[in-house]
């Protein structure tokens, strides 16, 4: 699906940047693979609404309704049917962007942290991490919110209305992106609490204070999770 240079301007004025940033963008073939199909598909071959997956994993949906032919509802076919030898060009008037992917994302879609999810929200904090970032977010599990409540003579659920609640999650938040690779013992980081946390590397794995990490590295288009057990 190729966007004309008129929708490539178009883009470049909605994002009030240069040609040349555009062309220096980090997730450019993110941006050109989420336009391309691994399929020859006619527009003859096309259902009034089919989910594609492009190349970059993301997908699209296409309809096809009364000879007019739309991407993601956004960007309409002006020409169909240009075929080559190893495929087929549909002429667009928009430039498809990828869905992005935040950290509030990542907890929202892990069967794992839905009191996480739950707190994030009580605390009114989704639209912070949804923000540009980069965060690092160190996620304790479900299980960890109920050791922490049996712990405190709590339910689960009542751990949303502590008045600590938003401090609590800024103390597993870093403002940067930081991958396990960029650990080391004994290094600390501080949070958006502004109060430090200390990392500790041992035959046992990594550790964030005293809590093990179990999962690391769930990137994000705006930072990075490491899943936590406490």
């Amino acid at each position: 699906f190729a966007p004309t240079d008129a929708a490539v301007t178009a883009l470049v004025t909605a994002l009030d940047i240069t040609a040349d940033e555009l062309l220096a963008l980090p997730n450019l073939a993110d941006i050109l693979t989420y336009h391309v199909l691994g399929a020859n598909v006619l527009s003859t071959d096309l259902m009034a609404e089919q989910t594609v997956t492009m190349l970059n994993g993301d997908d699209a949906t296409v309809t096809s309704m009364g000879g007019t032919v739309m991407v993601n509802g956004l960007a309409t076919v002006t020409t169909a049917d240009i075929t080559t030898d190893n495929g087929v060009v549909h002429v667009i008037d928009a430039v498809l962007l990828p869905p992005t992917t935040t950290v509030v994302d990542v907890i929202v879609n892990s069967e794992d942290h839905t009191l996480l999810e739950a707190a994030v929200g009580a605390a009114d904090l989704v639209g912070a991490l949804s923000g540009e970032g980069p965060f690092t977010v160190f996620a304790p599990t479900d299980d960890a919110f109920i050791a922490l409540a049996a712990a405190l003579d709590l339910e689960p659920t009542d751990l949303l209305d502590l008045d600590a609640l938003t401090d609590i999650l800024l103390y597993h938040v870093v403002g940067a992106e930081v991958l396990s690779t960029d650990l080391a013992d004994g290094a600390t980081a501080t949070t958006l609490l502004g109060e430090d946390v200390t990392v500790t590397i041992n035959d046992d794995g990594i550790f964030i204070n005293d809590a093990q990490v179990t999962v690391a590295d769930i990137t994000a288009d705006n930072g990075v999770v490491h899943v936590i057990a406490a």
